[in-house]
Formats: structure tokens, C-alpha cells, sequence
């Protein structure tokens, strides 16, 4: 075995310094907090973190006997399946429209990209306006061409759909973008012998396309399932505590919100985000499991 040098020694060094910051903030950040919370959701915590009660899985038990949770879990599948499957559809057609030479290229993908920039508070605010039953803009069009108006986001059954619409549009840049970086990477020449064997735009997609790109469309699946299942700052920001259509949109994080901010009850609020950190566990474990049958790595 070769004795390590001194240049290996300090190339050693150098990358522990560059790593250390990252591991020291993920340790800090997120390992901590994460033990923390699943051993304060077996608390009843006090005023000002003082006086916790031990009180064992009585918060688990609790989150079986409280219907918002049911209801709220329900809302949140909901907003997931509504956004995660359109939002990649959306986000890999315009992928490979602007993918090809056409006019204005670089500006569309500037356009699909900007709700990105924006911050997210701020695009839930134009939109509630958008909304808004009484002068709101889309009713304002809907009305000059007959249609009447539609409680966006004041119905008392719900406005789900109305959410993930802006969920949507929010997202849909960041991951045009993905895919179009996943599809700069497959080589022209399948697209030239496939069109030289007679295959049309559509079976190209099909053939060439979607293969290839299927690990880009698995971690973008992860990612906003994960990122769906946590919506919180749009419902918050559109809907207000008074709104009839609150109870049937809130999400999980919406109430862990409720629960550990609004009424202290942060025992409860931890129980609730570790029900949610199962779920997800759960969720990207059957998807880890079924892009086996899918999933092509070239």
C-alpha cells in the first residue's frame, strides 16, 4: 500500500472544510429538529416550552379521533393527485415545445420560468384577487362572455381545485426546466432515424423521448409529491379563517399550523408532522418500488 502524500493530505483537508458547513447545517437544520419533534409529540408542551406533561401516544390516539385530520388528510391527497400528475404533463409538453427551434424561444422560457421568482406570498395575494367572487378579474371576463360568476374560493364544498390551479402555474417553470435539461441530453441522432424510419412527432415523444427521460420524470415525481403533500403557504394566504370553504381545503401542514401556533398546542402539531413524515416515507417508498418497471438509466 502506497504512503499518502502530502498534496493528498491537504487535498483531504480542503474537502473536509468544504464539507464540513453542509453537514453542520443538515445536522443543525434538519437531523436535530427532526428528533426533537418526534420527542416533543409525546408531550403535552407548556407556555413558553416550560411545564411539558408526559402523556405518551395520547396525541397519536387523539389524531385518530379528530376529524379535521381526517378531513385534512383527504384534502391533501386531493391536492396531490390534482397537482403532481398535471403539473409534470404541462411541465414536459411545453418542455419539448421550447426544446425545438422556434421563434422567441429564450423569451418563453423566461415567461414559463418567472412564478419562480416570484415569491410565493405574493403570487397567492394576485391571485386570491384573481378569484375573488365579487370583482374579480376571471369573473369579469367569465361575465362579458355570459358565464356567471363562480365562488373560486369561497364555496362551502371546497375549492381544492382552485388551489392546486395555482400550485400549478407556480411550479410548472421549475420543472419545464428540469425536463428541458434532461431532453438536451438525448442525442439528435435517435430523433433523425426515427423520422428516416417513418415515426411521426407523436411516436418519437413516445419512443425516444419518454424513455430516456423517465429517471428526470421519476425525480420530479418525488419531488413535487413531496412538495405537494406540505402545501401550506397558498392555502394560508388565500383563504381566510373565516372562509365557509376552509374546513374542506386546509391541508395537514395547515392544521400542525393551527395546532402549535394558533391554539399552542405543539405536542399535538409534532404528532401531526410525523403522520405526515410516515405518509411521505410511505409514498416515496411504493414509488422507489414501482420505477423499477419504468425507470430506463442509460
Amino acid at each position: 500500500m502506497s504512503a499518502i502524500t502530502q498534496r493528498q493530505k491537504e487535498e483531504a483537508v480542503w474537502g473536509l472544510c468544504f464539507i464540513i458547513p453542509t453537514v453542520a447545517g443538515l445536522v443543525i437544520l434538519n437531523i436535530i429538529p427532526i428528533f426533537q419533534t418526534i420527542w416533543q409529540s409525546f408531550f403535552k408542551v407548556g407556555d413558553f416550552g416550560r411545564g411539558n406533561m408526559f402523556v405518551g401516544f395520547q396525541n397519536y390516539l387523539s389524531l385518530i379521533q379528530d376529524r379535521q385530520i381526517g378531513r385534512a388528510l383527504v384534502n391533501t391527497f386531493a391536492y396531490a393527485i390534482l397537482e403532481t400528475p398535471l403539473s409534470i404533463l404541462l411541465a414536459l409538453i411545453l418542455a419539448i415545445m421550447l426544446n425545438r427551434k422556434i421563434v422567441g424561444r429564450a423569451f418563453f422560457r423566461t415567461v414559463f420560468f418567472l412564478p419562480m421568482v416570484a415569491a410565493p406570498a405574493a403570487a397567492a395575494m394576485v391571485w386570491r384577487w384573481l378569484y375573488n367572487g365579487s370583482f374579480g378579474l376571471i369573473n369579469f371576463l367569465l361575465a362579458k362572455c355570459g358565464i356567471s360568476q363562480v365562488n373560486w374560493i369561497s364555496s362551502p364544498d371546497g375549492n381544492t381545485l382552485s388551489i392546486a390551479m395555482v400550485g400549478i402555474w407556480s411550479c410548472l417553470g421549475y420543472n419545464m426546466v428540469l425536463f428541458l435539461a434532461g431532453l438536451q441530453e438525448i442525442p439528435k441522432d435517435y430523433y433523425e432515424a426515427a423520422e428516416i424510419d417513418g415515426a411521426g412527432i407523436v411516436r418519437q415523444q413516445v419512443i425516444i423521448t419518454l424513455p430516456l427521460l423517465s429517471p428526470v420524470i421519476y425525480f420530479v415525481g418525488v419531488t413535487r409529491t413531496i412538495a405537494a403533500m406540505q402545501v401550506f403557504d397558498l392555502i394560508f394566504m388565500m383563504m381566510d379563517r373565516n372562509n365557509p370553504a376552509l374546513p374542506k381545503t386546509q391541508s395537514l401542514v395547515y392544521l400542525f399550523y393551527k395546532y402549535s401556533f394558533v391554539e399552542n398546542n405543539k405536542g399535538y402539531g409534532a404528532a401531526i408532522v410525523i403522520l405526515l413524515l410516515l405518509i411521505i416515507l410511505l409514498l416515496t417508498g411504493i414509488q422507489q418500488s414501482i420505477q423499477k418497471n419504468w425507470v430506463h438509466y442509460s
